[in-house]
């Protein structure tokens, strides 16, 4: 092993550079889940877009990495899919009392849900009690700009990984109320970052109402929502809803924080 390719860090542990490029390469990659090109990639690791070129080709040829041959954009492959399902399972486990106290507390439906590609799905689902419900099925998969939890996740992605999966998804007019216009949908994400939760209004489903939040603490692009027909809940429930969908989501936050030995 040639000298210069360990440098020491410590009388007893040492960094290899080459791992250390390829991590920080995998970084960027785990923080653009909806893809990003080379040259991102080689900015944002302060890599040459050489090095960064053949570093990637290695990771993709052991499925580590994956390329959008149309588009040019990489992404984590399918060799972390085990770990990835793990961490999904985690956060249903977490999440799912927690879903349950909001069922309780409001008797209506509670959803979380992660962005998987292009489309939001539903992770897990607690259904309201109710007769008349608003309920989707765990594994569907909704467009992003007609859900109030596509709407909350897509709030907090760069407007570019907004505009990438709006162009790979398009915007199909669900209902008379589907935002349809790219720019119109990029001023509603305005309105959600400023009030700090997503609303949708029988723009996914006639007749449907659903408040979302984010789940910022979490490293998986996720959101819970609570959905209800729009003719039992009113506009002056959204502030209370959003209060406590807020301080769930602090609570997950909280729960998946490591604690000392």
């Amino acid at each position: 092993m040639k000298a210069d390719s360990i440098a020491s860090t410590g009388e007893n542990s040492y960094s290899v550079r080459a791992v250390d490029r390829v991590l920080d390469i995998l970084d960027v990659l785990q923080a653009a889940p909806t893809g990003i090109s080379m040259g991102e990639i080689a900015e944002a690791a302060e890599l040459p877009k050489s090095s960064t070129f053949r570093y990637l080709a290695t990771l993709e040829a052991r499925g580590y990495v994956e390329r959008n041959g149309r588009e040019g954009q990489y992404r984590l492959g399918l060799a972390f899919l085990p770990l990835r399902a793990r961490h999904l399972d985690d956060l249903a486990a977490r999440a799912r009392p927690f879903l349950e106290q909001l069922r309780d507390r409001f008797d209506e439906t509670i959803n979380l849900g992660v962005l998987e590609g292009n489309r939001i799905v539903y992770l897990d689902i607690v259904e309201s009690p109710r007769t008349i419900r608003f309920a989707a099925r765990r594994g569907d998969g909704h467009p992003v700009h007609s859900t109030a939890l596509g709407k909350a996740i897509a709030a907090h992605l760069p407007d570019e990984d907004v505009r990438r999966i709006l162009a790979a998804e398009g915007m199909p007019q669900l209902t008379s109320r589907t935002i349809v216009d790219l720019d119109a949908f990029l001023e509603e994400l305005e309105q959600v970052r400023r009030r700090g939760f997503a609303l949708e209004s029988g723009e996914n489903e006639k007749d449907g109402c659903c408040v979302a939040v984010a789940l910022t603490g979490d490293r998986l692009s996720a959101a819970i929502s609570l959905s209800a027909p729009a003719a039992r809940f009113s506009s002056d429930r959204f502030e209370e809803v959003a209060g406590a969908l807020i301080r769930t989501g602090g609570q997950l936050a909280v729960e998946q924080e490591p604690t000392d030995a």
